[in-house]
């Protein structure tokens, strides 16, 4: 009962927020969507906020899915970090993901590198990139720096693109600057 209740709402907050955006998503509205009270809500997310987050938790694990998938699609584990940062900025082009993860999101909860869940990502490029180092594609370099700069240069990237206005011309320009970017790891006839 307890995940069915908050299943419901993070549901319906999603719908809210990705339609209406966080402000202007009416927490009556919401709850009475999801046939709940404002109380259940309180008692599962603290407040507004707290439910804003658990949406972005839901919407990042999907991210995710699909960020593998691009990356085990891959003919080699070089193009596989490659085509997992692509697809990342890609995604920037989906309304819901513009709207609560790259523009309402850093608007409530702060800079998204600081969110918990980018943690994990962190440890995972750091590990990917150690790797691709051991295997001698990558130069060596630190690894924590490559990933913290490759990130930072992939959530740039996805929250200019929410916020143009011609986010496909944007998208172009990005996707080439990263590869160019990114191509500097390699290690000669990596």
């Amino acid at each position: 009962m307890i995940e069915e209740t908050r299943a419901k709402l993070i549901g319906a907050a999603r719908t809210a927020f990705a339609d209406k955006g966080y402000a202007a998503a009416s927490m009556d509205d919401l709850t009475a969507e999801a046939g709940l009270t404002r109380g259940a809500l309180y008692h599962h997310f603290g407040d507004k906020k707290g439910l804003l987050q658990a949406v972005i938790d839901q919407i990042d694990a999907e991210m995710m899915i699909r960020l593998r998938a691009a990356q085990d699609r891959a003919a080699s584990p070089w193009l596989g970090f490659i085509d997992e940062y692509l697809a990342y900025i890609e995604m920037a082009l989906e309304p819901e993901i513009q709207r609560i993860m790259l523009l309402d999101g850093p608007a409530v909860l702060g800079d998204p590198s600081r969110w918990p869940n980018q943690t994990a990502c962190l440890r995972t490029t750091i590990q990917t990139i150690q790797a691709l180092i051991d295997a001698g594609t990558v130069r060596p370099i630190d690894p924590e720096a490559a990933a913290r700069l490759l990130n930072g240069a992939a959530l740039s990237a996805a929250l200019w693109i929410a916020a143009a206005d011609d986010p496909r011309a944007v998208l172009a320009k990005t996707v080439e600057a990263f590869r160019h970017l990114a191509v500097g790891l390699l290690r000669p006839g990596g």
